[in-house]
């Protein structure tokens, strides 16, 4: 129990000197990580319907 005990303890210290972003990085980085995620799903798109293209011409030959 006082493992436990001083687990608590020591995660509330190291919880304290975290060094929390600012308003206008937080802000920032959520765009970029935003803008990342759009053009992630944009390229899978259209790797995906490449591939599924290519999946029907294959099917269409045999």
């Amino acid at each position: 129990m006082r493992t436990l005990k001083q687990y608590f303890k020591d995660s509330i210290q190291e919880f304290n000197n975290v060094t929390w972003p600012t308003r206008k990085q937080a802000v920032r980085i959520s765009t970029i990580v935003f803008v990342f995620m759009i053009v992630s799903a944009i390229v899978l798109g259209i790797v995906d319907r490449l591939l599924a293209s290519g999946y029907q011409v294959l099917l269409s030959l045999s």
